[in-house]
């Protein structure tokens, strides 16, 4: 067996609405076909690829993050992500790695899960006093 890349994340939720204004509002993923399964939930998609099922109406781990500390998302954007998220008051993290300079935004979702959003080291940082 040799895996050629990763699929998809899923994400547990108590409040699917909140979780799926999340990743569409300010990630711009964008909710699409789903199967018809017996549980509620969405699938969100990058493009034509769904990359990230979330899953209502089952209980939460405790801790929620369990074992996996984050899932990280090649991004474009840094300027208006970090706008939105200052506007609604979400907390995030933003820094550059040392030798690539590529920016590292963290937050984290409405459920608890981290998230890295990983943008191209040319883009304009966000205005001074953005970041929490």
């Amino acid at each position: 067996m040799t895996i050629k890349a990763m699929d998809h994340f899923t994400v547990l939720t108590a409040n699917l609405a909140a979780t799926q204004e999340f990743y569409e509002t300010i990630l711009g993923l964008r909710a699409g076909w789903r199967p018809p399964f017996d549980f509620p939930g969405i699938w969100l998609y990058a493009g034509k690829k769904p990359i990230l099922h979330v899953i209502a109406g089952r209980a939460l781990p405790e801790p929620p993050a369990g074992v996996i500390d984050h899932m990280a998302f090649a991004a474009r954007g840094l300027r208006d992500v970090a706008r939105k998220l200052s506007a609604r008051g979400i907390p995030f993290e933003l820094g550059r790695q040392r030798e690539s300079r590529v920016w590292q935004l963290f937050v984290h979702d409405p459920n608890g899960a981290k998230v890295e959003l990983d943008f191209p080291p040319e883009e304009e940082g966000p205005e001074a006093g953005s970041a929490s």
